[in-house]
């Protein structure tokens, strides 16, 4: 089974000033945010990945950057529109604070498979859109690569909300539960039987493992011995 590293885009301008950003275009990633990319560049140093896949705003384009200046190797960086930020329509370019004020909020936080954002798409459209994205890319990263075969997809926060949720077995209206910051690391596998959520919402910590050999199908009973200890990465 391939394995597949879900890196959200590091803080930009909007995140910085509570707006809802959407694809809306020039929204970049500020200072704070290019150093939470390098950071996480640096720890995915030491993985060898077989490609990088980036939503194709601006935001992600720039996180792939970081990841790809700290490979040694030229890698397969194709731009995925599968797994570009939601489409929030109306709601796109307007504060956190003022949407909060909206009656449709309370649904997007109780039961977002019931939404639909006016003038945009569904949270259910976004779910199954970019979790067929991510198995996509995964299956051709395997089968050219094998099953040991460590890939980047690089996109935003509800995407890789619905994704993981998806992986968990949780029903989209449980999504909200999940937290995925900016620069955060999260990997899943996608095995015969079922998928398996290594990590979620990390910054800190070794990511070599990864780079070890080819992964078991099955979990190991009563949780084996687990990875190699972590260290800091600077």
């Amino acid at each position: 089974m391939a394995t597949v590293i879900l890196v959200r885009h590091g803080r930009t301008t909007a995140n910085a000033t509570g707006m809802l950003a959407g694809r809306t275009p020039g929204v970049r990633l500020d200072q704070i945010g290019q150093d939470q990319a390098a950071l996480m560049g640096r720890r995915l140093a030491a993985v060898p990945l077989v490609g990088v896949v980036s939503s194709p705003l601006e935001r992600c384009r720039q996180t792939s950057q970081f990841i790809l200046d700290h490979q040694a190797d030229s890698l397969v960086t194709p731009v995925e529109e599968g797994i570009t930020e939601c489409d929030y329509g109306e709601w796109q370019g307007r504060a956190l604070g003022d949407l909060a004020k909206e009656k449709l909020w309370s649904t997007v936080q109780t039961q977002p498979s019931a939404v639909t954002f006016p003038g945009g798409e569904s949270m259910a459209t976004m779910q199954a859109r970019s979790v067929a994205a991510i198995r996509r890319h995964d299956a051709a990263f395997e089968a050219e690569h094998g099953p040991g075969a460590v890939w980047v997809a690089v996109s935003h926060g509800d995407i890789i909300k619905s994704v993981l949720a998806d992986a968990l077995g949780m029903h989209l209206d449980l999504f909200q539960r999940l937290d995925v910051g900016p620069a955060s690391v999260s990997i899943v596998r996608y095995g015969a039987s079922r998928p398996i959520v290594h990590a979620v919402n990390t910054d800190a910590g070794d990511l070599a493992w990864l780079g070890t050999g080819t992964p078991s199908a099955d979990a190991a009973v009563g949780g084996g011995a687990g990875q190699a200890p972590h260290t800091t990465v600077t």
